[in-house]
C-alpha cells in the first residue's frame, strides 16, 4: 500500500512522530505550512482559538498529490480538544482524492478519544489505524513501541 504521512506541527512534537511513523513505513512525508504566525503566547492563544472554532487557515502548496496514494496518515496536535487549522484545511482541499486515512495525534494530556471521533466524523472516513501520544512521551523518547504497534497495523 503507498503511504504518505501529512501532519502540521507549531512546536515540533507531531513532526517528529510523523518523521518516526514515514521512516518506519519507508513512505513519503509532508509537513503542512500555515502560513498563519503561530509562535509566541499570542500564536497559541491564536491555535487554540482559531482550532475551537473550526476555522480553516492558508497553507502552502503541497508537494504531494494525495491522488496518488492508496492511504494518508494525518498527524495534528490536540488544540482545546481540536485539530489544527492546517489539517482541517488540507483536508477540506483534499477529502475527494483521499482514498483510505489513519491519525495520529500529539496531546498535552491524553485526551486522545475525543479528537480522535472528531477527525474521524469530519473525514468521513473510518481509519484503519490511530494513535495518541502525549508530548512528555515524545519529548523523552518513549513513543517508539506505540508507534511501532500503530505502524503494524497499516502495513
Amino acid at each position: 500500500m503507498k503511504s504518505l504521512v501529512v501532519f502540521y506541527s507549531r512546536s515540533g512534537t507531531t513532526r517528529k512522530v510523523g518523521q518516526t511513523i514515514a521512516d518506519m513505513l519507508k513512505c513519503d512525508s509532508e509537513e503542512i505550512i500555515d502560513t498563519a504566525n503561530r509562535k509566541g503566547l499570542f500564536g497559541w492563544l491564536r491555535s487554540g482559538r482559531d482550532a475551537m472554532r473550526k476555522k480553516l487557515t492558508v497553507i502552502n502548496e503541497v508537494m504531494y498529490k494525495p491522488a496518488y496514494y492508496d492511504l494518508i496518515i494525518l498527524g495534528t496536535p490536540n488544540w482545546g480538544g481540536m485539530f489544527a487549522p492546517a489539517i482541517r484545511t488540507y483536508f477540506t482541499q483534499n477529502q475527494d482524492k483521499i482514498k483510505k486515512v489513519a491519525f495520529f495525534i500529539t496531546c498535552g494530556g491524553s485526551a486522545f478519544e475525543k479528537l480522535l471521533n472528531e477527525l474521524e466524523k469530519f473525514c468521513g472516513k473510518t481509519p484503519i489505524a490511530t494513535l495518541g501520544l502525549s508530548t512528555k512521551e515524545v519529548k523523552q523518547d518513549q513513543f517508539i513501541d506505540k508507534v511501532t504497534d500503530f505502524a503494524s497495523k497499516i502495513k
